[in-house]
């Protein structure tokens, strides 16, 4: 199938590697687009290929409306992906982008489309665990952001002393938090892929236990690796994260070696 605007404004690929035996698709958290993982290129080798979610709402797609729902943004990213899973690949998705690959495997498997090899879900509760925690999706806009930076941090200190950046933010960030908010688990079989689950020990909004659920949903094997940090401890301890993902990642390509 032609990877037409449509399937190129969802999947960006910042260094195309057509030799690459497996792809790594990245899905970001809530109110950023692929910049989350601009840091990553480069870091996994010639055997994977990395491919960012981009979302409408945000950085390229600024101009289109960003989605309120987790349901609608898996099926129309795995509409957008449809080109792409003609080849071994992976998820790994941070935060809401790790509901949003959850689901978009599930969408897959619905379509009887080609499933991922492995699936990383990074500072997420199990999707089965709701939300403990008070909405905030309705809230002021500067309560809204004070309650953010207090229980997440990850707004760039730039962006929460500029008003003007703040507004430009802030509609596909209620956007996000309104999708993850009103987010509701189906129960359906296990995925068959193994899931491997990533938290912050300093993580005030998502604790080990909650991450530990991730296991009911794979027929597969499951890992909990939880690191130093916050809920963006994919930023302040990158490099174990990246170490942690390349060694599971070693067996899904080579499950996508015998596949080629």
């Amino acid at each position: 199938m032609t990877r037409d605007g449509v399937h190129s404004k969802w999947v960006l690929l910042p260094r195309p590697n057509p030799s690459a035996v497996l792809r790594l698709f990245c899905f970001p958290y809530a109110g950023v687009g692929s910049s989350a993982f601009r840091t990553w290129v480069g870091e996994f080798g010639p055997m994977v290929e990395l491919c960012l979610v981009q979302p409408p709402g945000r950085e390229s797609r600024f101009a289109e409306p960003a989605m309120t729902s987790v349901d609608a943004m898996a099926r129309a990213a795995a509409d957008a992906m449809s080109p792409y899973v003609d080849s071994p690949f992976a998820f790994f998705g941070h935060s809401l982008g790790a509901l949003v690959a959850f689901e978009v495997a599930r969408e897959l498997r619905r379509r009887h489309q080609p499933l991922p090899l492995h699936l990383f879900v990074s500072a997420h509760r199990s999707a089965d665990v709701p939300n403990p925690h008070p909405a905030l999706r309705q809230l002021p806009d500067e309560r809204f952001i004070d309650e953010i930076s207090r229980n997440y941090g990850g707004i760039p200190q730039p962006i929460l002393d500029s008003r003007d950046l703040l507004e430009l933010m802030l509609p596909c960030l209620r956007a996000d938090f309104t999708a993850f908010e009103t987010y509701q688990h189906r129960p359906e079989a296990p995925l068959p892929c193994p899931i491997t689950a990533f938290g912050g020990r300093a993580d005030r909004r998502v604790r080990e236990f909650e991450l530990t659920g991730w296991q009911a949903h794979t027929a597969g094997a499951f890992r909990l690796e939880m690191f130093d940090g916050n809920h963006f401890f994919l930023q302040s301890t990158k490099d174990a994260l990246l170490t942690s993902l390349r060694r599971d990642l070693t067996a899904a390509i080579a499950t996508a070696s015998v596949r080629r």
